[in-house]
């Protein structure tokens, strides 16, 4: 009896380790400084979430990247770039004078966009592997940053946002486009969004409904040093109720 009730407390620490992402000495170095955040994380399913042929029947990433102020000569990061929907536009949209830094955080993406930028000529793109806990992005290089449709995917959002920081330029910009729905249905809701990053010391400018581009589109500007890693306190944001 002893045993069979040991065996039941082990199976559940188990779960419970599962469900709260490993002991802290899984967690990667660039991470065990800063807390989890306090919500589901959601599991990468696509490496896209509609055809570009339908994504630019309703003129979406024209549109966006005309919100969010693209001009040619700019230096633009495509995080969670997958199979580089937006990457190619932009790069279009910079010009030869302009650069794209196209990135993903699985190894056989990064691969498929590295050929088809080389197939397509895309000369001013270049492509990389980040880290879940790290985009390991140049300082002071970036005018604009886009997360299009990944934010909720970023395993270690307090990490990620504090490591990408130092990468925006002085006047640069943090794009967000998501769904406005719970993180375990693959959105974040606006407000969760904008605690997360105001935690960060990012201030949210804009947000407007974007449902050509599935959700809305949010815009940020930091505007105070970001925190030390052991004042970071969670955002605890009931998603269920946002509405």
């Amino acid at each position: 009896m002893i045993r069979a009730a040991m065996a039941g407390v082990l199976v559940l620490l188990a779960a419970c380790d599962q469900l709260s992402g490993g002991s802290a000495s899984q967690r990667p170095a660039a991470a065990r400084d800063f807390p989890r955040a306090d919500r589901p994380i959601a599991p990468i399913v696509s490496t896209r979430w509609s055809s570009e042929e339908a994504r630019d029947r309703v003129n979406e990433a024209e549109d966006i990247m005309d919100r969010a102020g693209i001009r040619p000569g700019m230096t633009v990061a495509d995080l969670g770039a997958g199979e580089g929907y937006y990457t190619v536009r932009l790069a279009e949209r910079v010009g030869p004078r302009g650069r794209v830094l196209a990135e993903d955080i699985l190894p056989e993406v990064i691969e498929a966009l590295s050929r088809r930028i080389t197939r397509e000529k895309w000369d001013n793109v270049s492509v990389k592997l980040g880290a879940p806990e790290d985009p390991r992005l140049p300082e002071n290089s970036f005018d604009r940053i886009f997360m299009v449709h990944m934010y909720h995917e970023i395993a270690e959002p307090y990490a990620f946002l504090w490591h990408l920081s130092p990468a925006l330029k002085t006047d640069g910009e943090l794009i967000v486009v998501d769904a406005d729905r719970p993180t375990d249905q693959h959105g974040t809701p606006p407000r969760l969004l904008a605690c997360e990053l105001a935690t960060m010391g990012f201030r949210l400018e804009e947000l407007i409904p974007k449902p050509t581009a599935g959700g809305y589109f949010a815009r940020f500007r930091r505007i105070v040093a970001r925190p030390a890693p052991s004042s970071i306190v969670p955002c605890a944001i009931n998603q269920r109720a946002q509405g």
